[in-house]
């Protein structure tokens, strides 16, 4: 079972970087594109956000009605579904982090395949970012 599942997790990381490629998602300058909806807008990303909402709506969908996973012993949810303000505080950093750069963590690291310096840095950066943030979160008391 062990080499099944390192085999599904191989296939999925393969066929998302192939998605992220095709899809334009790599391309730092189409994505701020995209997010500059108040300049010189590029709506084209906005049909594989449709696309990619639509699926793992249907995947979910799927997976409520299945009685567990396949290749896992039980369904891994959320459990936390409150709006709170370190939620909204990662999810403005994410947000400008992203339309800064043009990078969010799953693309940069399929872009690391192009091997241009400004990915190689943001993935390092974003590395540092999360050391730094497993750090202080040990730091602090838990709540």
């Amino acid at each position: 079972m062990p080499m099944l599942r390192l085999a599904a997790a191989l296939l999925s990381g393969l066929l998302s970087g192939i998605g992220l490629a095709l899809s334009g998602l790599l391309d730092p300058a189409r994505v701020r594109g995209f997010l500059d909806v108040t300049g010189a807008w590029d709506p084209t990303l906005a049909f594989v956000l449709a696309g990619a909402v639509t699926a793992s709506s249907l995947g979910t969908a799927l997976a409520r009605r299945l009685r567990g996973p396949f290749l896992a012993d039980a369904f891994d949810w959320p459990t936390r579904t409150r709006i709170d303000r370190p939620l909204v505080l990662g999810a403005a950093l994410f947000g400008i982090g992203w339309g800064l750069s043009g990078f969010c963590p799953g693309p940069a690291v399929a872009a690391l395949s192009t091997g241009l310096r400004p990915v190689i840095v943001f993935v390092a950066a974003m590395l540092v970012g999360m050391a730094a943030h497993g750090a202080l979160r040990r730091g602090l008391p838990s709540r």
